[in-house]
């Protein structure tokens, strides 16, 4: 699958994923291939996904996310260091 992150300011990621979880706005969900398109807003909370089996985690303070034919965009207002 297809990620791409990004902020007001920069691409945060951009590349080839095996899964993503989000926090959206009615709970925490997981993204795996072939997942069903949608579209969600973001609260604020941690972005974990996993690329060539290495598991990275993001704080964010909120957005939203698209997910349409393996290939997910999330848009976030920040990263939280």
């Amino acid at each position: 699958m297809k990620l791409e992150i990004i902020s007001p300011d920069k691409l945060v990621f951009s590349g080839e994923v095996e899964s993503v979880s989000l926090p959206g706005a009615a709970g925490r969900f997981t993204v795996l291939p072939r997942h069903a398109a949608l579209i969600s807003s973001l609260k604020a909370g941690r972005i974990t996904y996993v690329a060539e089996g290495a598991e990275t985690s993001l704080n964010v303070d909120g957005g939203f996310a698209e997910v349409k034919n393996d290939e997910i965009s999330v848009c976030i207002e920040n990263v939280i260091e």
